[in-house]
């Protein structure tokens, strides 16, 4: 009967080893390999954008310019002189011009409806020299500023009321990066 017992236990025994699960090898990385591999991950798109120099600078430039081009400078019915407002928001683009040596801009005048076309095409060339005169004696560069005159052509708002018109009486900015 011990035999049959000693018979069965090795039986079972043998049953058992065959049945366990084999375990893999496990290779273990020295901890200089893994940090090296640590650091080549693909970095996710927040610590792209902080690690990509360029995509940065680009958002930097497009902020100024949208900085730039986001205040038109208003002006009084049939006038060309500054307002104290306008001054304000000229040394503002003064001081990002003057920054960033690679923006030149385009200066447009625009007056409202009255007035003949040819009397709106001098005006509105009044106003933008009067506002490009102003950062050249701010000290931009001359050469960095162009100028154009659309009169009455491109209106920022339609209608006959003043609230159109004191809308229209303006000079707004186009802003170039160049290399």
């Amino acid at each position: 009967m011990k035999t049959v017992v000693k018979v069965i236990a090795v039986s079972v025994a043998l049953f058992l080893f065959a049945c366990a699960k084999k375990k893999e090898a496990v290779e273990v990385e020295p901890p200089q390999a893994k940090q090296r591999a640590e650091s080549y991950q693909q970095p996710t798109r927040q610590e792209a954008s902080k690690e990509d120099p360029l995509e940065a600078e680009r958002r930097r430039l497009e902020e100024l310019m949208n900085r730039i081009m986001a205040d038109d400078i208003y002006f009084e019915y049939d006038q060309s002189t500054l307002t104290a407002a306008a001054k304000d928001i000229l040394v503002e683009v003064g001081d990002i011009l003057k920054r960033e040596n690679r923006f030149t801009i385009l200066t447009e005048g625009h007056t409202d409806e009255r007035g003949t076309e040819s009397y709106n095409m001098g005006l509105g060339m009044r106003r933008a020299d009067a506002v490009v005169n102003f950062l050249v004696n701010y000290g931009v560069a001359a050469g960095r500023m162009t100028k154009v005159s659309y009169g009455e052509e491109q209106p920022k708002a339609s209608g006959s009321s003043e609230e159109s018109f004191a809308q229209n009486r303006r000079a707004a900015f186009r802003v170039k990066a160049n290399n």
